[in-house]
């Protein structure tokens, strides 16, 4: 594996520890009626959940409806 390659991994491995930490608190934001937040929060993790597909399959973005429409697709 080169080292891009493995860069490339350790950012997928982090973009879906980031999705699965994110959503973990919509169980602590919906018990204390925080519904408007956690549905921020469940936004967020599916985000970062399809930030690690999307660079798994070689696109890279940070804009949200640029990920949307490679997504869409």
């Amino acid at each position: 594996m080169t080292i891009e390659e493995q860069t490339k991994t350790d950012l997928i491995k982090y973009k879906l520890e980031q999705a699965r930490e994110t959503i973990e608190v919509v169980d602590l934001l919906l018990k204390n009626d925080k519904f408007s937040t956690a549905v921020n929060r469940i936004y967020y993790g599916m985000f970062y959940s399809i930030l690690a597909l999307a660079l798994q399959n070689d696109y890279e973005t940070s804009k949200h409806q640029q990920l949307i429409g490679w997504f869409n697709k």
